[in-house]
């Protein structure tokens, strides 16, 4: 029996409060309650203008996280010489991103397809947002209710620029622009969608109740029963990994383990990490799609993980080196966030105040000693805080996400039609089963995110090179790729 049977076997399938086509929901139902299914069709779908309300400023607080927050965040950890050039950057892949995936992204990540890539990617049905008029309603993850299509693809857009964004922190101060913004683009296009497709992409609840084979036109890691409730793989490990392939393809910094490169600004750092913060209650509570009890879950866990990770990567900082740094908390604050995301809409929040306990220190040693063990230049530590966070979050999502722990469990929507759709059953839960599909998840996604850059960067490299010359970042980038300053004294 294959790994897929397997999972399907154990009729599982995801509850119906998870993240937004952004949550991978889980599993098949036995095939003993299609008559029961047979005999009843699903309600048709109704909008609530609150959920429409709450979605639109979920996508505006994803949007903040990106711009301004991701880029102080990131520009105030630099060397002031770099600062613009970070601003730009991440400004620059917001724009593009936004406009291809309006263009094809949309569709690639979640329409589905035909033949042997039907699992892997979508396809081109509602290239430039074909089929998506302004009444075009996309069911949630409650059988019936439906948010506004157009909606949804902007919440999405969000996500695809920030994961994007995301990964240049690893190789930032020494990479052309013209090879990051080609980057970009190639990197949404090949690495994020496909991810973004295995993971999230089902034919929702109503289609699994309704029909439990409608499952086998899903996603490849949804159909193995992985769950993701807002990114922890889709985001954090795929950019994190694909900074890291950049930084080690681009290599060291010019003076890198030989000269200091403190923060120009930790001020600013701080602002950002305080805006990603807030933005990122849009990111985990607004993958839930409704306001409802299962939003309000992601935003407390998003709360208590995020303190817990701060607190105790300060307090673990002033135990090795004596001192702690505001750098550190904040620091161990997006740790927390990062870690928290996938199971944002699954744990409970005793759950995810161990889930910041933890992934403190995992990412403090990945970002102090591992590095230097290894020897690589992850610029402001994205793999090891967003590709190991991310690591941390999913692998114990499959423990945290179990009632018996506190969390919601995993609902089976196929026996939704043997109540009227009014209600749905939770399956059984399997650590084993749940820990193999998350396994499954990490795996793919890591190796999915390696090739797939590694072949970017390197196709990069031929055509336009990927570093600057060495005069140019001595000066800095702001001045010989961009021309300006991003302060004037």
């Amino acid at each position: 029996m294959t790994i897929a049977d397997e999972r399907k076997a154990m009729t599982k399938a995801k509850r119906a409060g998870v993240a937004g086509l952004g949550a991978g929901l889980l599993l098949l139902a036995s095939g003993a309650l299609a008559p029961a299914m047979a005999q009843a069709a699903p309600p048709a779908l109704a909008v609530n203008k609150a959920d429409d309300v709450w979605m639109m400023v979920s996508t505006v607080l994803v949007l903040l996280m990106t711009v301004p927050g991701l880029a102080l965040f990131y520009g105030g950890m630099v060397r002031t010489k770099n600062m613009a050039s970070v601003l730009i950057q991440i400004f620059m892949i917001e724009c593009l991103v936004c406009v291809l995936w309006f263009l094809y992204g949309y569709s690639l990540a979640f329409t589905g397809s035909e033949g042997v890539l039907q699992p892997f990617i979508g396809g081109l049905g509602k290239a430039f947002l074909k089929g998506v008029p302004i009444t075009a309603v996309a069911e949630t993850f409650t059988i019936g209710v439906g948010i506004h299509e157009i909606i949804f693809v902007c919440f999405q857009m969000t996500f695809a620029a920030i994961t994007t964004a995301l990964a240049i922190g690893a190789f930032v101060e020494r990479v052309k622009f013209v090879s990051l913004v080609f980057f970009a683009g190639l990197w949404m296009t090949f690495v994020y969608c496909p991810i973004a497709h295995m993971v999230w992409f089902w034919p929702g609840p109503s289609g699994v109740a309704a029909d439990p084979a409608s499952a086998d036109t899903a996603g490849f890691l949804w159909q193995l029963g992985a769950i993701d409730f807002a990114g922890g793989s889709v985001v954090h490990i795929n950019a994190g990994v694909a900074g890291l392939v950049g930084a080690i393809i681009a290599g060291h910094r010019r003076g890198y383990e030989k000269e200091a490169m403190p923060p120009h600004s930790v001020t600013l750092a701080m602002v950002g990490a305080a805006l990603l913060w807030v933005g990122w209650f849009g990111f985990n509570a607004g993958s839930n799609l409704e306001a409802n009890e299962y939003a309000a879950l992601a935003l407390a866990n998003t709360f208590i993980a995020t303190a817990m990770a701060g607190f105790t990567w300060t307090v673990l900082e002033w135990i090795v080196k004596g001192k702690p740094s505001l750098l550190g908390l904040i620091t161990g604050v997006v740790a927390g966030l990062v870690a928290v995301t996938p199971a944002s809409g699954f744990a409970g929040p005793m759950g995810a105040l161990v889930l910041g306990l933890v992934v403190s220190p995992v990412c403090f040693f990945f970002c102090t000693a591992a590095k230097k063990m290894f020897g690589y230049d992850d610029s402001l530590d994205a793999f090891g805080v967003h590709g190991v966070g991310g690591m941390v979050g999913a692998i114990l999502t499959g423990i945290l996400v179990n009632p018996a722990l506190g969390g919601t469990g995993i609902v089976d929507y196929a026996t939704c039609a043997a109540h009227g759709f009014e209600s749905c059953d939770n399956a059984p839960y399997s650590l084993g089963g749940q820990l193999l599909s998350q396994i499954w998840d990490v795996g793919t996604v890591v190796l999915w995110s390696v090739v797939g850059s590694t072949a970017i960067f390197f196709i990069l490299k031929a055509i336009f090179g990927l570093r600057v010359g060495e005069d140019q970042e001595l000066e800095g980038l702001d001045i010989s790729e961009h021309g300006e300053r991003a302060y004037n004294h």
